[in-house]
């Protein structure tokens, strides 16, 4: 049955959010709950630190690389249809990643998952565009992307209690229940939707191309393009920047996406739309969501090896110790109060406040977290509540901009833009932490493990954590910089489209 488009929305549209977001929750945990089986895979696995690498670079590149092709496919051969996929697909992989006997079959298998989330990823924002009247997406969207932290609170500890009882393949296993619930529930509640052809647009010539002829090449450049892109950024902290790795495979991003744009711009029948960003709205809420992921996804990171190496926590204290931050943002995203906020003060001022705030909560673990863990609950609430109000407005912002029957490819763009922006942090600020570090500690290349196990005095070992503390603290300074900026200037850009939208109406 096709999708309602009537004012009032779905009638069974918040039971379909509920479903579409234990989809989505499946594929978040599982971003997260591999981290804390890392001990268990290499000591019963055999696994290396590079098998450890491709565990979780697998799924990432995968899943990077195929956003933008999964929300077409979305579009083109339907909504549900591609949920439906995902979750079979993710369910598969889970199984297998599960009953691997080895680090090659392991990483084979979250690249399986890795394409499954895409799908999933992709089409939930989707179906919520469609299943909601305008007026409902704030909300709408703010309880969707309090959902991803909930995944980032929950990953850690589900994953810490499933190995306290169990061995490390039960945490793969887990998602299948949870799979098969979203089957059924999707099944039976998820409406299909997706972009009617051209062909049936009533004023279009016969002789028009059809919108909905597949894009393949499109979909082979733009897969091609990313994955490279984001494997150059994975590889350039352990590799160098400057390595022949690195560089060719950012050669092969540039030149692949370079294509990719000029044949999005010559025929008829794009994948993505280029005209999209000649859109303010849509160009403020790209900048924007690039430097907030950009900011968070490297401070994130920071503030595990903060909590881990220098506070001492094991992965599960850290984990119940960055909690505040997830539960914030569900607290607020749920309740509705975000939702509210942004409709009273508009997206443009909504996305400032949202970023100056998280900003603010940076800067606040970067300077208090050396005096104990009192100035980093602080750090964390600031972020949480900040996170609460930028995130759903930003990526209301994206999706608003673009057309409904567009709504798989908007979500690939929001997708791909926290993909690239989270892993642009990770190594940019992982960068600027080894430069710090082996600028203050010369022997210690940038690993604080090694500096350590290398120190010859309590006195030394003191220096050198003391050494890392201040690398941390510049990194996070930079992640604050980094996220203030992208609020202002989306901020800015979405003023600005704001204003000569009402410039034109006003001349209408």
């Amino acid at each position: 049955m096709a999708v309602s488009t009537a004012p009032q929305g779905h009638p069974r549209r918040w039971l379909i959010l509920g479903v579409i977001c234990l989809a989505q929750l499946t594929v978040l945990l599982d971003n997260t709950v591999l981290n804390v089986a890392i001990p268990s895979l290499t000591r019963e696995l055999g696994a290396a630190t590079s098998d450890i690498q491709w565990m979780i670079n697998a799924y990432s590149l995968a899943q990077s690389g195929l956003l933008l092709t999964a929300g077409s496919a979305a579009d083109r051969y339907g909504r549900k249809k591609m949920l439906l996929a995902g979750l079979v697909l993710f369910g598969a992989g889970s199984l297998a990643a599960g009953l691997a006997d080895s680090t090659g079959k392991l990483i084979a298998a979250r690249a399986g998952m890795g394409v499954g989330g895409a799908l999933l990823l992709t089409t939930t924002l989707a179906v919520v565009m469609q299943i909601f009247t305008p007026d409902e997406h704030p909300k709408a969207i703010g309880i969707w992307s309090a959902v991803n932290a909930l995944g980032f609170a929950a990953g850690p500890l589900l994953g810490g209690f499933v190995l306290n009882h169990f061995w490390w393949g039960a945490i793969f296993l887990v998602n299948l229940p949870v799979a098969a619930l979203g089957l059924v529930a999707v099944v039976a509640f998820v409406p299909e939707s997706k972009a009617a052809p051209r062909s049936a647009v009533p004023g279009t010539p016969s002789d028009a191309p059809r919108a909905d002829r597949p894009d393949v090449m499109g979909a082979l450049l733009s897969t091609v393009g990313m994955t490279a892109l984001v494997f150059a950024i994975i590889s350039g902290p352990g590799h160098g920047w400057a390595s022949p790795r690195v560089l060719g495979t950012a050669a092969v991003a540039v030149v692949a996406l370079g294509v990719f744009g000029y044949w999005e711009n010559r025929i008829p029948y794009p994948m993505l739309d280029l005209h999209f960003f000649r859109d303010r709205r849509f160009t403020g809420a790209v900048a924007g969501a690039v430097l907030i992921t950009f900011g968070m996804g490297g401070a994130l990171f920071l503030l595990t090896q903060h909590l881990q190496f220098v506070l001492g926590y094991g992965p599960l204290e850290a984990g119940l110790r960055t909690a505040p931050l997830a539960l914030a943002v569900v607290a607020l995203n749920f309740s509705g109060l975000s939702a509210r906020w942004t409709a009273r003060l508009g997206a443009p001022m909504s996305i400032a406040l949202g970023m100056t705030v998280m900003s603010a909560g940076l800067v606040s673990i970067a300077t208090l977290a050396g005096h104990g863990y009192a100035g980093t609950l602080a750090g964390l609430l600031l972020i949480g509540a900040g996170c609460a109000v930028a995130n759903p407005a930003m990526a209301y912002a994206i999706m608003s901009a673009i057309p409904r029957e567009k709504a798989g490819v908007g979500a690939g763009i929001n997708g791909t833009l926290a993909e690239f922006g989270n892993g642009l942090g990770v190594a940019v600020l992982g960068a600027v932490l080894n430069s710090r570090f082996a600028a203050l500690i010369p022997v210690a290349a940038g690993s604080l493990p090694a500096a350590l196990a290398s120190a010859g005095s309590a006195g030394e070992r003191e220096r050198i954590v003391d050494a890392f503390s201040s690398g941390l603290e510049t990194s996070q300074l930079v992640g604050a910089v980094a996220v203030l900026l992208g609020g202002l200037l989306a901020a800015a850009l979405l003023r600005r489209a704001e204003r000569a939208d009402s410039a034109v109406a006003v001349t209408v």
